[in-house]
Protein backbone atom coordinates (compact mmCIF):
# COMPACT_ATOMS: atom_id res chain seq x y z
CA UNK A 1 0.00 0.00 0.00
CA UNK A 2 2.53 2.44 0.72
CA UNK A 3 4.30 2.04 -2.69
CA UNK A 4 0.74 3.06 -4.30
CA UNK A 5 0.83 5.77 -2.43
CA UNK A 6 4.20 7.06 -3.77
CA UNK A 7 3.68 6.33 -6.83
CA UNK A 8 0.34 7.82 -7.10
CA UNK A 9 1.86 11.03 -5.42
CA UNK A 10 5.06 10.84 -8.35
CA UNK A 11 2.43 10.46 -11.00
CA UNK A 12 0.70 13.85 -9.26
CA UNK A 13 3.71 15.96 -9.20
CA UNK A 14 6.01 17.11 -12.14
CA UNK A 15 8.61 17.46 -10.32
CA UNK A 16 8.94 13.70 -9.31
CA UNK A 17 12.52 13.04 -10.98
CA UNK A 18 12.27 9.01 -10.45
CA UNK A 19 10.49 9.52 -13.77
CA UNK A 20 12.21 11.98 -15.28
CA UNK A 21 14.85 11.02 -18.42
CA UNK A 22 18.43 11.07 -17.11
CA UNK A 23 20.73 12.62 -19.51
CA UNK A 24 22.65 10.52 -21.82
CA UNK A 25 25.80 8.70 -20.46
CA UNK A 26 28.96 7.15 -22.15
CA UNK A 27 29.53 3.45 -21.83
CA UNK A 28 30.97 2.52 -18.60
CA UNK A 29 34.27 1.69 -20.92
CA UNK A 30 34.62 4.59 -22.67
CA UNK A 31 34.08 6.69 -20.07
CA UNK A 32 37.19 5.06 -18.32
CA UNK A 33 39.17 5.75 -21.18
CA UNK A 34 38.87 9.53 -20.58
CA UNK A 35 41.42 11.31 -18.76
CA UNK A 36 40.95 14.16 -17.17
CA UNK A 37 43.30 17.36 -17.35
CA UNK A 38 45.64 17.96 -14.55
CA UNK A 39 44.53 21.61 -14.10
CA UNK A 40 41.30 23.14 -15.30
CA UNK A 41 41.85 24.56 -18.74
CA UNK A 42 42.26 29.06 -18.64
CA UNK A 43 40.93 29.35 -22.28
CA UNK A 44 37.33 29.33 -23.35
CA UNK A 45 36.77 29.42 -19.05
CA UNK A 46 33.05 30.72 -18.65
CA UNK A 47 32.28 31.40 -15.39
CA UNK A 48 28.41 30.96 -14.97
CA UNK A 49 26.63 31.77 -11.04
CA UNK A 50 24.43 29.33 -9.68
CA UNK A 51 21.62 31.12 -10.35
CA UNK A 52 22.71 32.17 -14.09
CA UNK A 53 22.81 28.23 -14.73
CA UNK A 54 19.87 27.97 -12.85
CA UNK A 55 17.84 29.94 -14.92
CA UNK A 56 19.21 28.80 -18.15
CA UNK A 57 18.17 25.25 -17.22
CA UNK A 58 14.72 25.89 -16.36
CA UNK A 59 14.05 28.08 -19.43
CA UNK A 60 15.94 25.60 -21.75
CA UNK A 61 13.59 22.97 -20.27
CA UNK A 62 10.80 24.57 -21.60
CA UNK A 63 12.09 26.08 -24.67
CA UNK A 64 13.39 22.33 -26.03
CA UNK A 65 13.03 19.66 -23.49
CA UNK A 66 15.39 17.10 -23.64
CA UNK A 67 13.18 14.14 -24.28
CA UNK A 68 12.07 16.42 -27.57
CA UNK A 69 12.79 14.84 -30.59
CA UNK A 70 11.79 15.77 -33.82
CA UNK A 71 8.82 14.70 -35.95
CA UNK A 72 9.44 11.78 -38.23
CA UNK A 73 8.92 13.43 -41.36
CA UNK A 74 10.82 16.75 -40.44
CA UNK A 75 13.40 18.11 -42.77
CA UNK A 76 17.25 18.15 -41.72
CA UNK A 77 16.68 22.02 -40.74
CA UNK A 78 13.27 21.23 -38.71
CA UNK A 79 15.64 18.36 -37.45
CA UNK A 80 18.47 20.95 -36.63
CA UNK A 81 16.00 23.42 -35.00
CA UNK A 82 15.16 20.88 -32.31
CA UNK A 83 18.92 20.72 -31.11
CA UNK A 84 19.96 22.44 -28.16
CA UNK A 85 23.92 23.18 -29.74
CA UNK A 86 22.05 24.81 -32.39
CA UNK A 87 21.48 28.03 -29.90
CA UNK A 88 22.98 30.71 -28.50
CA UNK A 89 22.26 31.66 -24.66
CA UNK A 90 22.32 35.15 -23.61
CA UNK A 91 21.48 35.97 -19.66
CA UNK A 92 21.42 39.01 -17.97
CA UNK A 93 19.59 39.88 -14.30
CA UNK A 94 16.55 42.02 -14.61
CA UNK A 95 14.52 43.55 -11.91
CA UNK A 96 12.94 42.43 -8.59
CA UNK A 97 14.69 39.21 -8.90
CA UNK A 98 14.44 38.24 -12.75
CA UNK A 99 16.61 36.41 -14.69
CA UNK A 100 16.01 37.02 -18.43
CA UNK A 101 17.78 34.55 -20.87
CA UNK A 102 17.47 34.27 -24.21
CA UNK A 103 17.55 32.08 -26.98
CA UNK A 104 18.88 32.46 -30.82
CA UNK A 105 19.81 30.19 -33.56
CA UNK A 106 23.47 29.76 -34.01
CA UNK A 107 24.33 32.11 -37.22
CA UNK A 108 26.13 28.80 -38.17
CA UNK A 109 23.72 26.06 -37.13
CA UNK A 110 21.13 24.94 -39.82
CA UNK A 111 22.96 27.27 -42.51
CA UNK A 112 23.97 24.77 -45.38
CA UNK A 113 20.53 23.16 -44.96
CA UNK A 114 17.61 24.15 -47.53
CA UNK A 115 14.88 26.04 -46.13
CA UNK A 116 13.57 29.41 -45.59
CA UNK A 117 15.75 31.89 -43.81
CA UNK A 118 15.73 31.04 -40.19
CA UNK A 119 14.21 34.02 -37.97
CA UNK A 120 17.14 35.75 -35.64
CA UNK A 121 14.31 37.18 -33.65
CA UNK A 122 15.17 35.89 -30.10
CA UNK A 123 12.98 34.38 -27.52
CA UNK A 124 12.74 35.68 -24.28
CA UNK A 125 12.63 33.90 -20.73
CA UNK A 126 11.56 35.87 -17.82
CA UNK A 127 12.45 33.48 -15.00
CA UNK A 128 11.46 34.59 -11.30
CA UNK A 129 14.83 33.08 -9.36
CA UNK A 130 13.07 33.40 -6.06
CA UNK A 131 10.01 31.01 -6.70
CA UNK A 132 11.52 29.54 -9.74
CA UNK A 133 9.09 29.66 -12.39
CA UNK A 134 8.80 31.28 -15.71
CA UNK A 135 7.34 34.74 -15.38
CA UNK A 136 6.76 35.30 -19.25
CA UNK A 137 8.27 34.46 -22.81
CA UNK A 138 8.83 36.84 -25.15
CA UNK A 139 8.45 35.62 -29.17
Amino acid sequence: MRHLVFLSICLILPGCSFFRPRPPHAAPEEAAQYRFPVTFPEEGQQAVSGVTAAAITLAMEDFLPLWMKPPRDASAREACLTQRQSYDVTAAPGSNDVMLVGFSVREDACDSLEGPPIADIPIIYAIDTRRWLILSIQK
